[in-house]
Order: structure tokens, then C-alpha cells, then sequence
């Protein structure tokens, strides 16, 4: 069943996008409405699903796909509203993440802005207060504890995003994401990241196909949880560890099909890895035992990965032009 603030998410979107589009083309005619609207669509294929450094399909193979309705105010500023849906394996049993999202795209000459707010939903969880073994996400007690997790994983954050062409090959990117309670857990989470990308020599590849090495380092700042993550040492909730992620990867793409191969890593132990995703693979290690982690469980879902993707991107428009033979007249 669909969350009800996740599809409040998304008809608030709707309702903004529509507000402003109607007051913005009242003199428009039917032709520049035409050019104006424009629908992006998309799916993938990962051999793992990595969400800021961690696996969040149990280094398991993922799908993905999006939708997202785009409109142009003028040339260098668009609203949109969209869904993607990803497949996981979270620690509450929920397998599909839906980032319901939507927000304001402005461009000033080499510099693009994107700002808005997002719901990330996981329905289907399954509520594992460790009551007893049963109730573990692990399925048993280490040392007197074990893995919980709420049913409800869902939570907003709003975001920014900057991006600045340096050259016709190069470009510098940055990006902050901010939920007042990560992963429903009550603390705060501030998630911080840098990139860069570099487009590879065209005399080096095939006719139509481009080529792109790009990477970045994020870092991810917590709070306190509430207590029903509380351990002995902290009764009233848990700091949730802080760490730091970073990715490289050299992406191939041959428009609308794109191809690439990326490394995954963070400085999180496998100890506080625990911490942060109540991992039900999770097995016990005597050195992964500390005051926020005392069951001594160890997770992998934080550790170095590398991972290819598949990916097809289009629009409406270029789909037009693809397979019916028409195009839209540019805006």
C-alpha cells in the first residue's frame, strides 16, 4: 500500500507545477505549450544499488526506473516533478525504495542549479523491536542485543544541487541533502558532496559514442537517534556514526543507452556499519564490540564495491523524433 505523505509528496508537486505554468503561459499559444512540456524517462540495471556509499540491496543485483514531467518557464529555468522507483533489500524487509521529488532547475550561464525537496519512501516494513529473537533483523541475540528496525523507514530531505561547466569536457559539481530525522530514525542527517567529470577525447571512441570519467566524495553528518535505537551505554539514543564515502567510475554512453563501471568505498567500520543499517546478515565479531554497537554484530554493506550499471535515459521528444519521425521545435 502507498504511503499517504509520499502521494502528498507528489500532488503537492503537481499542484506548485501547475500554479506557476498557468500563470506563466497565459498568453501562450498551443504550439509554445507544446514546446514548453516535456517528459523524461528512464530505467537501469546495477549489479548492486549503493545510496551514498552503502548498499541498500544487500550487494544484490537492482532495477530501477523514473518518470518526470519537466516544464519551461523560459529557457534557463524549468520545474519538475518525478517518481523513481529502485528495488532494495532493506534491514525491515521493505524491497522498493519510491523517491517521490520535486523542485526548480535555473541556469546562469555556466552555472545549473537544482533545488527542491524529496520523500524517500520504503513500504512493506516490518516492524523488529528485538522483544526476542524473532523480533531481530539478524533473527537472534549477540551478547544480550541485537539488530531492530521501525516498520517505517520513510523520511523527507529537502536538497541542492549546483553544477558548473568549466569547459565544453569539464565540470565541477556539488551537492547537499538534509532530513530531519534519517531513515525515520529521529536524527538528523546532513549528507555533503564534491565531484568532478571529465569527458574522454571523441578521437578515442567509436562514431556516437562518448566517454566520461567523474568522481566524488561526500560525507555524512548525524545526530541522535530517538530511543527505540537506544543501547545500555545510551538510553536515551544513540549517535549515529558519522563517515565518509567516495566514488570513481568511467561511464560510457551511446544516446539513450549509457554503460558504467564504478568503485564504491567509505572509511565506515564494520562495527558502526552495523550501527547505521541494522544488517540482518550480520555476524558477530569480538573486535566489532563498542558502546554503541554492544551485540558485537559486523556488517559488510559499508565495505569497498565496484559496480556496473545499465542505463536508458530519453524524453517524449527525442522519442518522437527516434521512432515516429517528427520533432519537437526546440524552446
Amino acid at each position: 500500500m502507498k504511503h499517504p505523505l509520499s502521494w502528498s509528496a507528489m500532488a503537492l508537486g503537481i499542484h506548485a507545477l501547475a500554479i506557476v505554468a498557468s500563470f506563466r503561459t497565459t498568453q501562450a499559444s498551443a504550439i509554445e505549450s507544446e514546446r514548453r512540456w516535456e517528459m523524461a524517462f528512464g530505467s537501469a540495471l546495477m549489479s548492486d544499488y549503493n545510496f551514498r556509499g552503502i548498499t541498500a540491496s544487500a550487494h544484490q543485483p537492482s532495477v530501477a526506473a523514473y518518470f518526470e514531467p519537466r516544464y519551461k518557464l523560459d529557457r534557463d529555468l524549468e520545474l519538475y516533478v518525478g517518481l523513481n522507483a529502485t528495488s532494495v533489500a532493506l534491514s525491515n524487509q521493505s524491497r522498493i525504495q519510491m523517491y517521490y521529488y520535486t523542485g526548480i532547475r535555473p541556469v546562469f550561464g555556466r552555472l545549473s542549479l537544482d533545488v527542491g525537496v524529496a520523500y524517500v519512501d520504503y513500504p512493506g516494513g516490518t516492524l523488529y523491536d528485538g522483544s526476542s529473537a524473532s523480533n531481530c533483523t539478524n533473527g537472534s541475540f549477540s551478547l544480550g542485543s541485537c539488530n531492530v528496525s521501525k516498520a517505517t523507514a520513510s523520511y523527507w530531505e529537502p536538497f541542492g544541487k549546483a553544477s558548473f561547466a568549466i569547459s565544453d569536457t569539464f565540470s565541477l559539481a556539488g551537492n547537499i541533502f538534509y532530513s530531519p530525522s534519517w531513515v525515520n530514525t529521529g536524527a538528523p542527517g546532513t549528507f555533503v558532496s564534491v565531484g568532478a567529470k571529465i569527458g574522454l577525447p571523441s578521437a578515442l571512441l567509436p562514431t556516437n559514442v562518448t566517454a566520461s570519467i567523474s568522481g566524488e566524495v561526500g560525507h555524512y553528518l548525524f545526530g541522535i537517534t530517538d530511543p527505540f535505537y537506544a543501547v545500555p551505554a545510551f538510553p536515551a539514543g544513540v549517535k549515529l556514526p558519522d563517515y565518509t564515502t567516495w566514488n570513481v567510475g568511467l561511464n560510457f554512453s551511446r544516446s539513450p543507452v549509457s554503460l558504467d563501471f564504478r568503485y564504491y568505498a567509505t572509511n565506515l567500520s564494520k562495527a558502526d556499519c552495523n550501527v547505521l543499517t541494522s544488517d540482518p546478515t550480520a555476524s558477530f565479531r569480538g573486535a566489532a564490540v563498542t558502546t554503541l554497537n554492544p551485540s558485537g554484530l559486523s556488517s559488510n554493506w559499508c565495505g569497498a564495491t565496484f559496480i556496473v550499471s545499465l542505463s536508458f535515459d530519453t524524453t517524449l521528444g527525442r522519442a518522437e523524433a527516434a521512432f515516429i519521425g517528427t520533432k519537437r521545435p526546440a524552446f
